[in-house]
């Protein structure tokens, strides 16, 4: 099975998926040096979003949202990927930044209502194709 996202930076990538089951700001909601989430009664809290491609149906806005972006990029903890369940233009745009610093740069793609699972293997390929993976590549 696939689907098609709509590219907000291209890239391509597989691994195994975080949903996260609310919304979330990375400002205050995710430790920029450990990947970790902290916002408080989240229902991912404690997990590390490192690694992951990560899922986020909702976000809550917040401009320094991209900064923490940036971080996750220099500290090399960044997700994988960021499948959003819709456009956004601050998370990308710390992607966006990571790359002109010459540091390395993830697929951001959106699509209403991704139907992805923590735990399942996906692939997001440059074009916003996603289907599923079975292996992973880098």
């Amino acid at each position: 099975m696939s689907w098609q996202a709509d590219v907000l930076f291209a890239g391509e990538v597989s691994g195994e998926v975080l949903r996260f089951d609310a919304p979330i700001s990375f400002w205050g909601g995710i430790n920029p040096v450990t990947s970790e989430v902290t916002l408080a009664g989240h229902p991912q809290r404690g997990q590390r979003i490192a690694g992951k491609m990560l899922v986020i149906p909702r976000l809550i806005g917040s401009s320094s949202s991209s900064a923490i972006m940036l971080e996750l990029a220099y500290a090399r903890v960044a997700p994988k990927a960021l499948i959003l369940g819709g456009r956004d233009a601050i998370l990308p745009i710390g992607v966006l930044v990571a790359g002109q610093m010459g540091w390395n740069t993830i697929p951001v793609v959106a699509m209403p209502d991704p139907p992805f699972l923590t735990g399942e293997r996906i692939a997001v390929h440059r074009n916003g194709k996603i289907d599923a993976a079975q292996d992973e590549t880098a």
